[in-house]
């Protein structure tokens, strides 16, 4: 049976040990991370996999999404985000996983917030075994974190240079977008490794016609940017209708595209 479990309840972590940008706004302060939910796996432990709430939600909502999906051999970790101001909300503080002032291709991004969120993630899943494959995925904000997470794997490192210790094997997006996503192919271009590890990873992206919160260009326009930057296995797919929230039919497609690209056996 699966159950849910506390673990790393007012996680801490400085941004400070993160980034070497010395005076910035988030670097001085020491984010805490909520309470992390758990799904075990109810067949044989092949696969770990992070699941990452939207704004102003928490890992609970995650766990209660996921535990029923007809993955066995997956273990789901569902981490809840720090709570901060939001500048896009009039500086109301809420669960992110970073600080956002305008969702464009040419608004500020908060590196420092996003690379503490990308390590909290990592440190998740530095514990699984060797042979369990690891995953990360998320929804809205969440996915933007999970493919921010597939860019530091790609390049080796986080945006701040501290090196990236994750060996991703796929990535889920629902309803998000890439932040700083004009940049990532010149990022990627500069190395070989990089190249290498953007061709090798997959990346599944689900989006509603209907968001009228993350609006579909943005994660369409997301897709073809990782496509450019190398990334080889991109699948993007629409939902006609669809507005900022999950259905059966698109979970059914996660469930199905993870097990495949997982080579998950069965259960047990």
């Amino acid at each position: 049976m699966c159950e849910s479990i506390e673990m790393d309840e007012g996680a801490l972590l400085c941004c400070d040990s993160l980034c070497p940008k010395k005076g910035s706004r988030t670097d001085r302060r020491t984010l805490e991370f909520g309470k992390t939910h758990v799904v075990r796996p109810k067949g044989k432990h092949q696969a770990t996999v992070v699941w990452l709430h939207g704004l102003g939600d928490n890992g609970l909502s995650s766990y209660q999404l996921l535990e029923s999906l007809p993955l066995p051999n997956i273990k789901w970790i569902c981490p809840t985000a720090p709570t901060r101001s939001v500048a896009i909300l009039g500086a109301f503080s809420c669960t992110a996983w970073f600080d956002m002032g305008e969702l464009s291709e040419d608004g500020p991004v908060d590196w420092e917030g996003l690379d503490a969120s990308a390590a909290h993630i990592a440190n998740l899943l530095s514990a699984e075994p060797p042979d369990v494959k690891i995953g990360i995925g998320g929804f809205s904000m969440g996915a933007a974190t999970a493919l921010y997470s597939a860019t530091c794997f790609a390049m080796g490192k986080y945006g701040n240079g501290i090196p990236y210790p994750i060996n991703l094997r796929a990535v889920v997006g629902l309803s998000g977008w890439l932040p700083g996503s004009r940049s990532l192919r010149s990022k990627i271009e500069v190395s070989v490794e990089a190249k290498r590890r953007a061709a090798s990873l997959p990346i599944f992206m689900c989006h509603g016609s209907n968001d009228d919160v993350v609006l579909y260009e943005y994660g369409e326009r997301s897709a073809r940017s990782f496509s450019s930057a190398g990334f080889q296995y991109i699948t993007f797919k629409s939902y006609d209708g669809l507005g900022n929230y999950t259905v059966p039919r698109e979970m059914a497609d996660v469930s199905n595209w993870i097990g495949s690209r997982l080579g998950l056996e069965g259960p047990l």
